[in-house]
């Protein structure tokens, strides 16, 4: 076997490359102007996360003393702590460009975003009333000098870090004249504010800059020859730690994991570049930022994800048009799913397909008097959730509903802590997981009694049972009354009570027992059929490849001459395109419109090909420590579907990202005899075609 230097590459930074894909959104002027400045928020929201999660991680693994260098692909967890800083500072640097640039672009609309500098006469008695109405008695203010202890920042809320040169000596101490405070930007209140329109004028002010305005109204009691402000933000760690007191419930471990969440390790440490020396220096001190720390001096404004709230102000030719999510061609949302379903499969992808459905069924399942159980996988559902109640609407009518909730599904935990308390006391039968696995598959299994007796059916996702993700994530739903199948998807909910015991599937592919080793079979007969000179291929869409035996079977499957096209949108640590390493391996990232999620997976098998949707993806923790299913695809029409929107997005030449050894995000190159295809919208375009056929 040929050695390859660098045969992975290391997770971290192949999510930072991810999100500079994201970033390139924002800069990309195809995409409408106000949907630019929103994926300038999702950067920056998404960077947040990664702080919070990826970054913490590594820290930790410093902070024990450790290298980490199996787990990170070779990468000492020090350097990369540096390596990860110094690309984040660069990727700041260049939203601060691209921020700058939109804010040019919004002005040739008439829209324009002021600062307290530039707030007219007319705007001043706006910005006042609106101040003492609104924001004045939400501000947290803490004065910091006399403190004994430095106050507790809550993780990633915005302050505005204040410094007054007092007017006299009388009160000088350590820090001389200078006296220093916190103010913390308030939560609950817009953070863009639509100032009175002026002729054909918009205006916008950020709530930092208001609050910039109005200094002096909040601190009228001092007198001070100057005042500054600027704005400041920490990360902290946000891994759960989750006590072993058996005498708390599982949800009381949880939420006390959630609430110690405030007061974790900082990890990251972010503030205005403009910041005066002394004010950055006396922060530093009293928050005790060590060298371990992220330090990003950054722009002027923070939490930048507040733009994906950006105002619409009835600008709808500067945002992407809103889709009209398509009904299923045979599938009437009038009249019995259940009826339509037991006849045939039928699959949904949303957003091009309406979520509906699965509401829909649900909602029949709650009164038909025939259904006599629901069961249902629970991850992250919406805050006024359908699903929920739906399943609370089957419990008053008589149904056995059985709900597994998955309390520690990442910065959801209040919300299912919440949901759980909820179900629970209408009724519904509560399933916690299972102990050191999280509960990630996507499935529901409803009973119901028939003439030639009980019969089942259900459903099974790539994503969550989410109608309001569901508007902006792409995945897979197949709806089925195959038996084989749902008895089987029965079996993993025994196995979610009575977890010792390990059922064997003929149909499903359920992690964590079977996933990986599925998967190498089916990689496997792929190898096979090439050597013996077989027309041999996979084609992979998922979210993440980061299992690095996984990316070793796919490097071995190339080896041997079998084709293989990789779709995924985030990180991936699979080198493609490498002389006697990769070179039958293509892999490209999609990120555009909509947030590309589904899991879908094509193995050529000879001719008779083999398909599959699954919650999971390619990464350690999916094959090894959580429950994940993955569906076969029998039905042959819909197995053409599949390979139909694979194509699609194969073939985009719009917002197609090729992965290479360059890891440069380059686009990929349209030749200049090819059709442009972006892929989402061709996407739409097929389904309406399938309607009219």
């Amino acid at each position: 076997m040929i050695k390859i230097k660098n045969e992975y590459v290391n997770r971290e930074i192949s999510w930072l490359h991810f999100n500079a894909r994201v970033l390139q959104e924002s800069a990309d002027k195809r995409v409408p102007l106000i949907d630019r400045l929103r994926f300038l928020g999702i950067f920056s929201n998404n960077l947040d996360e990664f702080f919070k999660v990826r970054y913490a991680t590594v820290k930790r693994i410093v902070d024990a003393g450790k290298k980490g260098k199996s787990v990170l692909g070779g990468e000492k967890a020090k350097d990369l702590l540096e390596e990860i800083t110094k690309i984040v500072i660069a990727q700041q640097a260049g939203s601060l460009e691209i921020l700058s640039s939109i804010e040019e672009e919004l002005k040739a609309e008439n829209i324009f975003i002021i600062d307290e500098n530039e707030i007219s006469e007319n705007q001043a008695e706006f910005v006042r009333e609106y101040f003492f109405k609104m924001v004045n008695q939400e501000l947290m203010t803490i004065i910091l000098n006399d403190l004994t202890e430095f106050p507790l920042l809550k993780d990633t809320a915005a302050y505005l870090a204040v410094k007054m040169v007092m007017t006299n000596d009388e009160n000088a101490g350590a820090n001389g004249r200078n006296r220093y405070a916190l103010i913390e930007i308030p939560k609950g209140i817009d953070r863009f504010i639509v100032l009175p329109k002026e002729g054909e004028k918009n205006y916008i002010i950020i709530l930092d800059d208001l609050i910039r305005f109005c200094l002096d109204s909040v601190f009228t009691m001092f007198e001070f020859e100057s005042i500054t402000a600027h704005m400041i933000k920490i990360t902290r760690d946000a891994e759960l730690d989750i006590d072993n007191d058996l005498t708390k419930s599982f949800i009381e471990k949880i939420s006390s994991s959630v609430e110690h969440r405030k007061i974790s390790d900082p990890v990251r440490f972010v503030y205005d570049k403009g910041i005066d020396k002394d004010t950055l220096q006396f922060l530093k001190e009293k928050m005790n930022i060590v060298d371990t720390d992220s330090v990003i001096p950054g722009g002027r404004y923070h939490n930048r994800r507040d733009y994906m709230g950006f105002p619409s102000l009835g600008r709808q030719d500067l945002m992407y048009e809103k889709i009209e999510a398509l009904p299923i061609k045979g599938l009437s949302m009038e009249g019995s799913l259940l009826e339509k379903i037991a006849q045939k499969d039928h699959l949904i992808y949303t957003p091009y397909h309406t979520f509906a459905y699965v509401t829909k069924f649900l909602r029949e399942a709650a009164l038909d008097p025939k259904v006599r159980s629901i069961k249902i996988t629970v991850y992250r559902l919406a805050s006024a959730s359908q699903i929920a109640s739906a399943l609370i609407n089957a419990v008053k009518n008589g149904k056995q509903v059985t709900v597994q909730i998955e309390l520690q599904a990442r910065f959801d935990e209040q919300a299912n802590i919440e949901y759980a308390n909820q179900l629970q006391a209408e009724g519904i039968n509560l399933i916690f997981g299972v102990p050191g696995l999280k509960v990630h598959s996507k499935i529901c299994l409803v009973d119901r009694e028939e003439a030639e007796g009980m019969k089942r059916y259900g459903f099974v996702s790539t994503g969550n049972f989410n109608e309001s993700t569901a508007k902006i994530y792409t995945d897979y739903t197949l709806f089925t009354a195959h038996d084989g199948i749902l008895k089987e998807m029965d079996k993993v909910f025994e196995f979610f009570e009575t977890n010792y015991k390990i059922n064997k599937y003929k149909h499903l592919i359920v992690s964590p027992h079977y996933t990986k080793s599925t998967f190498i079979k089916l990689i496997d007969n792929e190898i096979e059929n090439a050597q013996a000179g077989k027309e041999a291929y996979i084609k992979i869409k998922m979210n993440s490849f980061t299992s690095y035996k996984m990316v070793d079977k796919l490097y071995e499957a190339s080896r041997a001459g079998v084709k293989i096209q990789l779709i995924i949108r985030g990180i991936c640590c699979l080198v493609p395109g490498v002389q006697g390493m990769s070179e039958n391996i293509e892999a490209i990232s999609i990120v555009d419109k909509f947030l590309e999620h589904p899991r879908l997976f094509i193995f050529g098998n000879g001719g008779d090909t083999k398909i599959y949707i699954s919650s999971a993806d390619w990464m350690t923790r999916n094959l090894d420590f959580r429950v994940e299913v993955g569906c076969p695809i029998y039905d042959s029409d819909i197995k053409q579907e599949l390979l139909d929107t694979f194509d699609i997005s194969w073939r985009d030449n719009q917002k197609a990202r090729v992965f290479s050894e360059k890891q440069d995000n380059a686009y990929r190159e349209k030749d200049a005899n090819e059709t442009a295809i972006r892929s989402q919208f061709e996407l739409y375009e097929y389904y309406q075609r399938k309607l009219e056929s």
